[in-house]
């Protein structure tokens, strides 16, 4: 026998530690550029792993980090995504690594690498480089002003609101549909303004051409165009040797069209995600991405399955199995774990919703003294509402609890304020920021807003413009300070980040004004101060932070509760991504999963399935689905209040109830105290949530 024949390989440690099918996805290509390669990661496969260390491998066989383009769908994850390579690439090449890690400078979500290109591209298509971005809200209102102009909002039948209009637009562009495909498909009672919404999409096009003011959208479909033309797109994709996507089950059509028109043969491409955890058509994503991508490219993509679970037990990943395996099309692949345990999910059968919040607040606190902490603890619901009589529940028995998936962070007013302000002074165009920070001096309405703002595009420096302007007496005292205020902006006087802090300190009066809760709201000020030291720029903080902001004011600030442990409520599309000790999943019924607005279409009701399979992987120990037998509602028109009595969720047939233990809540020995005690909780409960609204 040889010598080399005796040599045995001994892998690097940080391949040692991936399964083999980790490890065949990191491997793919072998040190080279290689053909398209599509990673199916089950959940709680270990897929932010994989995907990092094949971005580390790649470096350590010497690919160059500004050659790599990668792709998430947050901030947040493209931040951890970099720490890990970082960390793995460092493992291996010392301070090396972590140099070439640094210089891994193309990597965060679809929007920001979009906004980035076209900034730097902005000369050669005839934008402004200085163009600033408007989040949703900004651009309902100018949409909303443009539907003002056109005599749209006077008309004589409704016409639908900015949100709705923006809503319809939005679709429209990520999707890449024809105006009347969406109308027809997804807003029927829309469909015979086809025509004033042509002419109000056009107009609000204009607008923001106007202002130099690109929307969310825009970044995605500008890069697109540039994607669909050849100069450009090979201009582009000749940057990038190797181009990576995460959550790519996530995508819209742009997304898609704009992966193909960078590497249109699949020349190194990667992307991850997985088709059953596709939940987000709502936003226009687009399934067919991941299911149809093999076939896009020719030779057709390799495909390598993450089937190993490092997240929950067997019995919980049999019922999660068995619940998926009913869905019309899918990858195939059946998750496996080593996590053996000998305690089936529950499937709970109750009376009703107040029964519900019951047993989930006892079954809580009775976790809580076994030893886990509240915070390792959740409930997931499909809509927000669903939680109504639960949050009564827990406020009642003093349970602490945050919830996720209501009002986001960046749409507080006061916040709004702050950020309009900085807006106006980078881009003085931008009408939008301009009504919201003009009209925050006493005495200055619409018309004198637009009067000013008119005096500021005419002019060649817009600061030289505001002295001269006619200003009701009401506002004299305090225009000089906004003046002041404006022109230092403008100028870059203080400098970055300062500058927040002056204008924070000029708006804090009219916050005392606005606002009862001024105390509360300066808080979150501060923290916007605070976040601002982590940026380089006026510009970079303003683009990040409208593309990729907290989802709570808790996001930024820390749990805003004194207690440190408190349960955690969510729907499921917020908590997608998480994972818990023990979860609850309420409602499900038909009507709830699915729900009664998402059963139009096979496609909906196969995503209505995605969504019970994403909240059922989320648990790691113990899993809990709740299925209440009726429901209260308030305010039929025929009968006033009454009863409806649901169903078990059509997508847990009797086919898969061996994979959950099936018991019902409370015990049959305590049911007639326990309807008597219903009946109280339920008079109360409707009093309570007639006397939110009084």
């Amino acid at each position: 026998m040889s010598v080399a024949a005796q040599t045995t390989i001994v892998e690097p440690a940080y391949l040692a530690r991936l399964n083999p099918d980790q490890r065949a996805a990191v491997l793919h290509g072998a040190g080279r550029v290689a053909g398209p390669l599509l990673v199916i990661a089950g959940a709680g496969s270990g897929k932010t792993s994989t995907l990092a260390h094949r971005v580390a491998h790649l470096l350590v066989e010497g690919a160059d980090p500004r050659r790599i383009l990668l792709m998430t769908f947050s901030r947040r994850a493209a931040v951890e995504m970099t720490r890990r390579v970082a960390r793995i690439a460092a493992e291996v090449l010392g301070e090396r690594g972590r140099l070439l890690t640094e210089a891994l400078s193309w990597a965060g979500t679809f929007h920001a690498m979009g906004a980035r290109l076209l900034r730097e591209m902005a000369p050669e298509i005839g934008l402004d480089p200085a163009f600033t971005i408007h989040d949703r809200e900004d651009a309902a209102d100018l949409l909303n002003l443009v539907r003002h102009e056109l005599g749209l909002s006077s008309s004589e039948s409704r016409f639908p609101t900015k949100a709705t209009c923006l809503a319809i637009y939005s679709r429209t562009v990520n999707a890449r549909a024809p105006l009347e495909v969406v109308l027809e498909e997804s807003y029927p009672w829309c469909a015979g303004w086809k025509a004033a919404l042509t002419e109000l999409f056009a107009g609000y096009v204009e607008a923001k051409q106007a202002g130099n003011v690109l929307d969310y959208d825009d970044l995605l479909l500008y890069w697109a165009e540039l994607a669909a033309d050849p100069a450009f797109a090979a201009e582009l994709g000749a940057r990038f040797d190797h181009v990576l996507v995460d959550e790519y089950q996530d995508t819209n059509r742009l997304q898609a069209a704009i992966l193909e028109g960078l590497k249109p043969d699949g020349r190194g491409v990667t992307v991850v995600g997985d088709d059953a955890q596709s939940i987000y058509s709502f936003r226009a994503a687009e399934v067919r991405n991941i299911l149809d991508f093999p076939g896009r490219f020719e030779p057709r993509a390799r495909i390598v399955t993450l089937e190993q679970n490092y997240r929950s037990t067997a019995p919980i990943l049999a019922a999660a199995n068995a619940v998926i395996g009913e869905a019309t099309e899918r990858f195939t692949k059946t998750l496996w774990t080593e996590r053996q345990s000998a305690e089936r999910p529950l499937l709970v059968n109750l009376r009703c919703e107040t029964a519900q919040a019951d047993y989930v607040a006892s079954a809580v606190l009775e976790a809580r003294e076994a030893g886990t902490t509240l915070k390792s603890q959740a409930v997931l619901f499909r809509t927000s509402h669903h939680s109504a009589p639960l949050e009564i529940e827990l406020a009642r028995r003093n349970i602490p609890f945050v919830k996720f998936g209501g009002l986001k962070f960046l749409d507080a007013a006061h916040v709004k304020d702050l950020l309009a302000v900085l807006r106006f002074a980078q881009n003085p165009n931008d009408r939008v920021a301009g009504f919201r920070v003009l009209q925050l001096l006493t005495g200055i309405g619409p018309a004198t807003a637009e009067t000013i703002i008119e005096a500021m595009r005419q002019s060649l420096d817009p600061t030289l413009a505001l002295p001269a302007c006619s200003i009701p007496k009401r506002a004299a005292s305090d225009w000089p300070a906004f003046v002041a205020l404006y022109t230092d902006l403008r100028r870059g006087t203080s400098g970055w980040p300062e500058e927040l802090g002056a204008v924070r300190l000029w708006y804090e009066p009219q916050l005392e004004r606005l606002h009862e809760d001024a105390s509360l709201r300066r808080a979150d000020l501060l923290q916007l101060e605070a976040m601002a030291q982590g940026f380089a720029s006026r510009e970079r903080f303003l683009t990040d932070l409208t593309l990729d902001p907290p989802d709570a004011t808790s996001d930024a600030a820390g749990v805003p509760l004194r207690d440190e442990d408190y349960l955690i409520l969510s729907t499921i599309h917020s908590a997608k991504g998480q994972e818990w000790t023990q979860v609850f999943v309420l409602n499900c019924v038909d009507g709830c999963i699915p729900s009664d607005l998402a059963t139009g279409s096979r496609a909906e009701i196969e995503e209505e399935r995605r969504l019970l399979y994403v909240a059922m992987t989320r648990a790691k120990d113990r899993l809990h689905l709740v299925v209440p037998q009726r429901f209260y509602t308030h305010g039929q028109p025929a009968r006033g209040d009454r009863h409806v009595y649901a169903a078990r969720s059509r997508f847990i047939p009797d086919a898969v109830l061996d994979r959950f233990e099936v018991t019902t809540w409370p015990a049959v020995a305590s049911i007639e105290k326990g309807q008597q005690h219903s009946t109280t909780v339920r008079a109360d409960l409707k009093a309570r949530m007639r006397g939110m609204w009084r």
